[in-house]
């Protein structure tokens, strides 16, 4: 090796270390407890910058790795302390709003003891919240507050008793000669009846807008996507018909019996993320008799050709996160208005596709619906 050449290595190793230095004392410490930890557990952590601490007690593992972490870096390998417990860092900040993640510990898929778990993935996956700078219109506030119930539904085309959620509004059980429009609002690839409520805070959200005079009360109903499991990677084998029967023929009649709705396509409305979203194209377009009011929530988009020769939608709401195709969502509805379509597109600010983009989806959507 030459001088030249042990002098250039010399040098760009102080570079390195420098920049990891500065990269290290940039991080704030002050690291909190996430707010959906496990009671009296104090770790994960989120800062006020959005990186995330881990701390993982494995005295017998030789390797730890958590899957958050910036992207096309395989996650955030944590390093083993004396003490048995596995500890790291974020490279760099996470998005805010809510993440799945999970460990990996000695090549094996495992949960983090110290957070919630929630349904995505299709299996339960650890859950972490990084506060968001609006977070305000889905938080928990002192307000009126209305429920969310699970109801059963025979459904005899499956040969199945199926689950949904139902949200009604503050007010519901004690009005009771009041009828309410209905949103039929669907989860995504992975996920199922229970991610609305406990990923995506549709309850607090319509709580939050109700109080606030911003929105006409109105039913959610919340129910599983799928009639036949379909593999990742694999979508485009899902076939719309089977599920399509179980929403129509089967628990838009029950929830128009067992609920005071309003049973009409200008009282109906459908909308959902991701897959929800694809389903929601699709039956929308085979059913424009039934639903009066679409939502895509980074769901595809619609073409004016898809709607023409159909029952006009009232509205045609059109959303995704900034890091996702906002050219095409703010498109999709500039060309549903020159064709005369009430269209409106939403851009979620500095997001991708998560669950952050889909409360402030829902958010904006809501005010829309049933006027």
């Amino acid at each position: 090796m030459t001088f030249k050449t042990i002098a250039a290595f010399v040098v760009a190793t102080l570079i390195s270390v420098s920049s990891y230095s500065q990269t290290a004392s940039a991080i704030a410490e002050d690291f909190k407890p996430s707010s959906l930890n496990q009671p009296g557990q104090e770790f994960p952590q989120v800062n006020s910058q959005g990186y995330v601490r881990f701390r993982i007690k494995a005295p017998l593992a030789d390797s730890v790795r958590v899957s958050l972490g910036l992207g096309g870096r395989g996650g955030t390998i944590l390093t083993k302390g004396e003490d048995g417990y596995w500890t790291g860092t974020t490279a760099g900040p996470l998005d805010e709003g809510f993440h799945y993640y999970h460990l990996t510990i000695d090549g094996g898929t495992f949960n983090d003891p110290g957070t919630l778990n929630y349904y995505g993935s299709v299996r339960w996956e650890s859950g972490i919240e990084i506060p968001a700078h609006d977070q305000e219109f889905y938080a928990l506030k002192d307000v009126p507050h209305g429920m969310v119930q699970q109801i059963l539904f025979t459904s005899k085309s499956t040969g199945t008793s199926r689950r949904a959620f139902v949200y009604t509004p503050p007010g519901y059980s004690t009005e009771k000669s009041k009828k309410y429009p209905v949103l039929y609002l669907q989860h995504g690839w992975g996920e199922d009846e229970t991610a609305w409520s406990n990923q995506g805070h549709a309850n607090l959200i319509m709580d939050n807008l109700i109080a606030a005079g911003k929105i006409k009360p109105f039913l959610i109903v919340m129910t599983y996507g799928m009639t036949n499991e379909v593999k990742f990677g694999k979508i485009r084998e899902f076939k719309i018909d089977p599920f399509q029967t179980v929403m129509i023929d089967e628990l838009i009649p029950y929830v128009d019996t067992n609920f005071r709705t309003l049973a009409n396509r200008d009282n109906r409305a459908m909308a959902g993320l991701s897959m929800g979203g694809m389903e929601t194209k699709m039956i929308t377009l085979n059913k424009p008799d039934v639903f009066g009011y679409y939502g895509l929530l980074s769901g595809g988009v619609y073409a004016p050709d898809d709607l023409s020769g159909k029952a006009k939608p009232k509205l045609v709401f059109i959303s995704c996160g900034s890091k996702e195709r906002p050219d095409g969502v703010n498109k999709s509805a500039t060309d549903l208005k020159a064709a005369g379509y009430n269209a409106v597109s939403y851009v979620s600010d500095k997001t991708a596709h998560e669950f952050l983009t889909w409360r402030r989806s829902l958010h904006e959507l809501a005010p829309l619906l049933f006027n």
